[in-house]
């Protein structure tokens, strides 16, 4: 018997900061803040990282948010024989966070935050929510403008 004790497996940061994304954007779906700001400060002193850590989240949750009607728009378009509000709020932010990397971060190749965004479901959603996040994932791909496998110059 092997009584080794094997090392966790840490997230790397990017990961990290993508799950703390999904986390504030499932809340701000189910109760938008009047303060964003103030909420997300807030949010982030819940986290186990200093404020400087989730730069990168922060990053993405301002973009979405600031571009939500446009990637909801992207969404409602691909998501065939589902309406709006019947799709899971977790994978709602789940596809909001990777749409609008997908439309507005040219500095991370497409094919990074379709394979981030089925991780996240994978964590956060249940077993089916993968077929559905990649289904949709699939078809916003074919309309990149850009390489795939990298980022955009």
């Amino acid at each position: 018997m092997d009584d080794e004790v094997k090392p966790v497996k840490r997230a790397s940061q990017r990961r990290e900061n993508r799950m703390c994304a999904v986390q504030f954007l499932y809340q701000w779906e189910l109760n938008k803040p009047e303060q964003l700001h103030d909420a997300l400060r807030i949010f982030l002193e819940t986290k186990d990282h200093e404020r400087e850590y989730y730069a990168f989240a922060e990053e993405l949750i301002h973009g979405v948010i600031e571009h939500v009607e446009s990637v909801d728009e992207h969404i409602k378009v691909h998501a065939a024989n589902w309406t709006f509000d019947r799709i899971a709020k977790v994978d709602l932010s789940i596809l909001r966070l990777a749409i609008y990397e997908l439309l507005q971060r040219r500095d991370i190749p497409p094919i990074v935050s379709i394979n981030e965004a089925i991780e996240l479901g994978k964590i956060y959603s249940n077993p089916d929510s993968k077929r559905f996040i990649n289904g949709i994932l699939d078809q916003m791909k074919n309309k990149i403008d850009r390489p795939l496998r990298s980022a955009a110059d």
